[in-house]
C-alpha cells in the first residue's frame, strides 16, 4: 500500500495546477458573473488561495521528507516559499500573481524532478 509520503508529489502537483487554473478563472469569473458580485461569495471563492497554500505546504513538507537530492528539497521550498508570499501579497500589485503562476510552475517541475528521482531509485 503507498503511504501519504509517496503521494506527496502527486498532490503538490494538482494543488499547484489547481491554483493556476484557479487563479486564472476567478477574474473571468468575476467580470462574467453577477453572484460573483457579492463580496461574501467572491472572499469565500478567493480564500482558496489559502487552501492550495496549505496543500503545498503539506506536498511539499512530505515529499522533503524522501527526497535523496538536496536541490529538489532546496526548490520545493524555495519555491513553496515564493508561491505562499507571491498569493499573500497579490491583492498590493499584479505582478505579485504573475510570481504566483512563476512559482505554481517551479513546484510543478521540482515535484517531478522528485518523482524522476524516486523512479531512477527503484529501477536500480
Amino acid at each position: 500500500m503507498a503511504t501519504f509520503s509517496s503521494k506527496a508529489d502527486y498532490i503538490g502537483i494538482t494543488g499547484s495546477v489547481l491554483c493556476i487554473i484557479h487563479c486564472l478563472i476567478t477574474p473571468i469569473l468575476l467580470i462574467s458573473s453577477s453572484l460573483l458580485a457579492d463580496r461574501t461569495l467572491r472572499i469565500g471563492f478567493l480564500s482558496l488561495d489559502y487552501v492550495f497554500i496549505g496543500v503545498n505546504i503539506v506536498a511539499v513538507y512530505f515529499a522533503t521528507r524522501r527526497a535523496r537530492q538536496r536541490m529538489v528539497k532546496v526548490g520545493l521550498w524555495f519555491f513553496l516559499g515564493l508561491f505562499a508570499g507571491a498569493l499573500l501579497l497579490e491583492d498590493v500589485h499584479e505582478s505579485f500573481e504573475y510570481l504566483a503562476y512563476v512559482a505554481s510552475a517551479g513546484l510543478i517541475g521540482f515535484h517531478l524532478l522528485n518523482l524522476r528521482a524516486h523512479a531512477h531509485d527503484h529501477a536500480h
